[in-house]
Parts: C-alpha cells; structure tokens; sequence
C-alpha cells in the first residue's frame, strides 16, 4: 500500500492493540474480583470489557483491508470497509445499551435480592473507569488526527466501557450506603446515552453508505476553491460522496468556449490540485471541461459528428473557388447548433475577393443541417 496508507493503518493498529490489552487485563481483573467482592455488577462490567476485544479485532481487520490501494475492482479504493465496520461498532453499541438497560430493570425488580459487596469491588470499579477514559482519550485523538469514523466509534465504545463502570461504581457505593436502587436508576440513564451515540454512528455511515453529500459547510469551501482558479466562469452539477475517511469530488466547470482542448484541460488539473491540495480529505476529483452551461443551453448530444459535418460543408463549397482550398476547420458545439471556424491559405486568393468569398462562404454553410455561425481566418 502506499506509504501514507501505511502510516495511517499502523497509526490505527497500534492504538488499538493498546485497547486490546487494556480490554484483556480489565476483563480478567473484574471477573475475579467481582466474584471475590460477591459483586454481580463487576462481573458483568468485566464480561462487556472482554466483548470489547471482538470489537477490537473488528477494528483491526477492517484497518487493514479498507487501507488497501485501489485496484481493478476497485477503482475507488476500499474506505467503504470501514464505513461497513462502523456500523457494525454502532450496532454493537445499540446493543451495549440494551443490555445494560435490561439487566438494571431486573435489579430495580429484585432489590431485596441484591448481594452487598466490598470495597475491593468499588476500587476496582474506580481503576476501569480511569484506564478506558484514558484509552477513549487517546484512541479519540487519534481518530480525529486520521478523520477516521471507524476508529471514532471504537473510541466511544470504550468510553462506553467507563461509562458501564461508573454504574458499578454508583451501584457498589449506593449498596455500601444502603440505596441500591441507584445502581438501576444510573444504568437506565447510561444506557440512554450509549443507545444515542451508537444510532448516531449507524445512521451517519448508512448516508456515507448511500452516497449523501457533504454538508453546507463544506460545499461552500469546495465551491470558493473551484471559483478562485483563473479561467474557471461558473460551475455546476457539484457532486460529492464520503468513502471511508476520503472525500471523492465530482464537478462540472464552465470556461470559455474559445479555449483549445489543452487549456481546458489545464483549468480542470488546476481545480483537481486546488482541492487536493486545500482539502485534506479530498483524494479523488473528476472535472468535466464545459464550453457552457449544459443545464441551461440547449442540448447538443444530438447533433452530427465531426466526419458527418464536414460532409455536408464539403458538399456546399464544392462549387466555391477557395483557392489552395481550406486549412483546417475548428467546430464549436454550442447552445443547439454547431458553430464553424474556417481557416483559409491567403495564397492564391484574389485580396479583393475576400469579403465576396466569405459571404459566399457562410451562405453556403448556412445551407447545411445544425450549422450555426461560420467564421473565416484567412492566413
């Protein structure tokens, strides 16, 4: 893969291993302790911090194959497996909450029942919360160094991980205390939480999923870029789509009509190195060179080609004495019709037959099917 690829994906494997062994040892620690402190609550918090490494795992496969370079069957690289991983971190989230909501209404219904643990468990509680707040903050900034949705996602369900372990620390202390039903009430709340940010993330991806733009915001800067390039007049049919942590930018351009194939195509790679250049996200721009505006004018996809054009004004000079005959004929498809530059050798040619030569010229032309203005350069 390439070097900036390369980066990117040990960047997001090392901070993820560091997860996976923050998620093992946690894990195992609260699963002991809770069954030492007689604490149902650790156990549970310990099991959600071992589910985590699935997640974990997730995070890295998809790291690996969405940083792959583009190839023949896929042409616009692989992001979308991330933009698939991170649906699947949101749906593991929604499922986080509905768990911890779940099993703190079966507390709230069974408050006489509950076992009353030590203070081994409430510093054990106190110490997860610490450690996966620690790895929330470092995986967070990482994920936004890299704009990386995915890594993003698992940040949160780490975080989600602290949150679950402050309703162990709220239902431990609450016990030691003697209101237990605030063990119940905190996990509801917490769940709530944890349910909003996971549909966030599954419906954020399901738009990249679909295509949706960029917002507003983001249009706009696109847009000031585009029309700050000299040569560029107007543009249109702005289209753009995420995949992944890349932004691929589709634009239709209008220039002069005069301009020859080649300053076109200039104009369009400097819009294409003004984006890229500007806008780190952007990786992918195709600009579509218009000599007008094609949803405004009128439509030009019907009219004849080269090859069949010059037929007919062939057959329509035939009997016009052009001297040394024509150079080159340029033909400009605009609003409907097609539009003729002639260019003529001067040798040979009469200068006092000019003028008579080019209305002979354009009348004549004008005979001829989807011809519009016929313009003469006599060299």
């Amino acid at each position: 893969m390439p070097d900036s690829l390369d980066v990117r994906y040990r960047e997001v494997r090392k901070v993820t291993l560091i997860g996976a062994v923050v998620d093992l040892v946690l894990g195992i620690v609260k699963i002991v302790v809770g069954y030492i402190a007689a604490s149902q609550a650790l156990i549970a918090d310990g099991v959600h911090s071992l589910s985590d490494l699935a997640t974990d795992f997730l995070v890295l496969f998809a790291a690996k194959h969405s940083h792959r370079e583009a190839d023949a069957e896929h042409p616009y690289g692989h992001g979308r497996i991330e933009t698939v991983a991170t649906v699947a971190l949101g749906v593991a989230l929604l499922a986080v909450a509905a768990g911890i909501c779940y099993e703190a209404v079966a507390r709230l219904l069974e408050l006489e029942t509950l076992p009353h643990p030590g203070v081994l468990a409430l510093v054990v509680a106190l110490l997860s919360v610490a450690s996966k707040e620690a790895i929330y903050q470092y995986t967070v900034r990482v994920a936004r160094r890299l704009r990386s949705n995915m890594l993003h996602a698992n940040a949160w369900h780490s975080r989600t991980d602290a949150i679950s372990s402050i309703v162990v620390v709220i239902g431990v202390g609450g016990a030691m205390l003697g209101y237990p039903y605030l063990d119940g009430m905190a996990a509801v709340v917490v769940a709530v939480m944890i349910a909003k940010i996971g549909w966030g993330l599954v419906w954020s991806s399901l738009k990249e999923l679909i295509d949706t733009s960029l917002d507003d915001e983001q249009l706009r800067e696109i847009r000031e870029l585009i029309m700050d390039v000299t040569g560029v007049r107007a543009l249109h049919m702005l289209r753009t789509r995420r995949s992944g942590s890349q932004v691929l930018v589709d634009v239709h351009i209008l220039v002069d009509p005069e301009l020859s194939v080649s300053e076109g195509h200039q104009i369009g790679e400097r819009v294409r190195g003004e984006l890229t250049g500007n806008l780190e996200e952007v990786t992918d721009v195709t600009v579509h060179i218009d000599p007008e505006d094609d949803e405004l004018a009128s439509p030009c996809d019907q009219l004849p080609m080269r090859e069949e054009v010059l037929r007919r004004l062939e057959h329509e000079w035939q009997d016009l004495d052009m001297g040394q005959g024509i150079d080159r004929v340029v033909l400009h498809y605009l609003d409907g019709k097609v539009h003729v530059d002639v260019f003529i050798p001067m040798e040979g040619i009469d200068p006092d037959r000019l003028s008579g030569l080019s209305a002979s010229v354009r009348e004549a032309a004008g005979r001829a099917e989807d011809i519009g203005k016929v313009k003469l350069y006599f060299q």
